[in-house]
C-alpha cells in the first residue's frame, strides 16, 4: 500500500467535535492498539461504518469517534482522532497509544484489503514516530474480549497481511528506557509474566536484582513495575555473563536463569474470589440498597464512574446505569449485552 489514503472527517461526514480532544506530541506514542466492534458482524459499509460509531461514542458523552481510525472491510481508512488527539480507545493507554478500529465483530473474517489497512497504518505510525510501537488487542490494556479472538491472533502473530511488505523497523529509543529491535514477547514462570509489558512487584524485584549484580546500566530511572526494553537488556547482559549467546541470550527470562538470579521464584498473588451477584432486582429504578453502592465504588475503582457527580450511593440513578453500560461496552459487549443493567457477568468480570 504505497500510497496511505485516509478518508478525513470532513468526508464522511464527521459532527463537530462536542469538545475538542486534547493534544498529544507523537513522542508520547508508544503503542498501537487494535480493535473491533464487538459482539455482532458488522453488516454496514462506507460512510455508514464510521457515522454509527461516532453516534454510539457521542451517547457515551465522549467528544465524537474514540479510535484514531477505522478501517472497514474494503481496506478504505476513515479518521477519528488522528494523529494528533487524545484517543478514547483503551483507559490507561488513550495518551500512549494509537488505535484502529477494524470494523468485524463477533467470528466474522476480516478481508485481507483490511489487514493490509491496519498494518500500514502501524508502519506509518512508526515512520512518524521514529520508533518501533508495542503491537497490541484491546485486551492487552483492559479486561475485554476485544479485539475477538481472530484479530487477536493475528496481532500476537505480528500482524502480517498478504500482499503487503511492512516497512522497515525504524529503531529509535522507546520511552521507559531501551531501544527498538529488543525481543518483545512474553513468557509465563511459575505462574507469573516475564517479558516486555509484564506488570506487577516481581518485575521490580527482577530488576532490582539485575541492579544488585551488575547489570543495570540500561536503566535510565531504575526499575519499576512495568517490564520494559530496558529490562529485556539488562536482562540480556545477565544471561550473557553466565554463557548464554543468541536466542538463549535474547533478554526474556527462562526458569534455570530466573531461579539462578533470584534463588526463589516469587510466586503469583493470591486470587480473591468475587462477591456473589445478588440479582437483577437490586439493580432497577427505585432501588435503594448497598449493593448499589457496592457496585459504583468497584466500577470508579476500574475507572468506570466518570458519570457519578458526586460518588455512587445506594440509591440507583442513570449515572450508575451509565457507568455500568460503559463498562460492559469495554468488554468486547453491545447492544442488549450493554444495556446498563448488570446481571451475572458483569457482576463476575466487574469485581474479579
Amino acid at each position: 500500500m504505497p500510497d496511505l489514503k485516509i478518508i478525513s472527517r470532513a468526508e464522511w461526514g464527521a459532527r463537530p467535535w462536542a469538545g475538542t480532544p486534547a493534544s498529544v506530541p507523537l513522542g508520547s506514542r508508544s503503542e498501537f492498539f487494535v480493535h473491533y466492534d464487538g459482539a455482532t458482524p458488522i453488516t454496514r459499509t462506507g460512510y455508514a461504518i464510521p457515522r454509527a460509531i461516532e453516534a454510539e461514542h457521542l451517547g457515551n458523552g465522549w467528544s465524537g469517534v474514540g479510535y484514531n481510525w477505522v478501517v472497514d472491510q474494503a481496506g478504505t481508512i476513515y479518521e477519528g482522532r488522528g494523529w494528533d488527539l487524545q484517543g478514547a480507545h483503551c483507559p490507561g493507554h488513550n495518551v500512549t497509544g494509537l488505535s484502529v478500529q477494524i470494523a468485524v465483530g463477533g467470528d466474522q473474517e476480516p478481508t485481507a484489503a483490511a489487514l493490509a489497512a491496519a498494518r500500514a497504518l502501524y508502519d506509518e505510525a512508526c515512520r512518524r514516530t521514529g520508533r518501533t510501537l508495542a503491537k497490541k488487542g484491546h485486551r492487552d490494556g483492559i479486561a475485554t474480549l476485544c479485539p475477538g479472538a481472530r484479530l487477536y491472533a493475528w496481532v500476537r502473530a505480528g500482524m502480517p497481511a498478504t500482499g503487503y511488505t511492512p516497512a522497515p523497523d525504524p529503531g529509535g529509543a522507546l520511552p521507559g528506557g531501551g531501544s527498538a529491535g529488543v525481543a518483545r514477547y512474553q513468557v509465563t514462570i511459575g505462574g507469573l509474566a516475564y517479558g516486555y509489558g509484564a506488570k506487577g512487584d516481581h518485575v521490580t524485584k527482577v530488576g532490582r536484582a539485575l541492579v544488585a549484580k551488575g547489570f543495570g546500566k540500561h536503566y535510565a530511572d531504575g526499575p519499576g513495575p512495568t517490564w520494559s526494553d530496558a529490562d529485556t537488556e539488562n536482562y540480556a547482559d545477565y544471561q550473557r555473563s553466565l554463557g548464554y549467546s543468541g536466542s538463549d541470550a535474547d533478554g526474556v527470562p527462562g526458569e534455570t536463569t530466573l531461579r539462578k538470579l533470584l534463588g526463589t521464584l516469587p510466586a503469583p498473588p493470591a486470587t480473591s474470589t468475587p462477591p456473589a451477584f445478588p440479582g437483577r432486582q437490586y439493580f432497577k429504578a427505585g432501588a435503594d440498597n448497598r449493593f448499589v453502592t457496592q457496585l459504583g465504588q468497584q466500577l470508579v475503582k476500574k475507572g468506570y464512574g466518570r458519570y457519578y457527580a458526586q460518588g455512587p450511593g445506594p440509591r440507583w440513578s442513570e449515572n450508575d446505569r451509565k457507568n455500568v453500560a460503559s463498562f460492559q461496552r469495554a468488554q468486547g459487549w453491545s447492544g442488549g449485552d450493554a444495556d446498563g443493567y448488570p446481571g451475572p457477568e458483569t457482576w463476575r468480570r466487574l469485581f474479579s
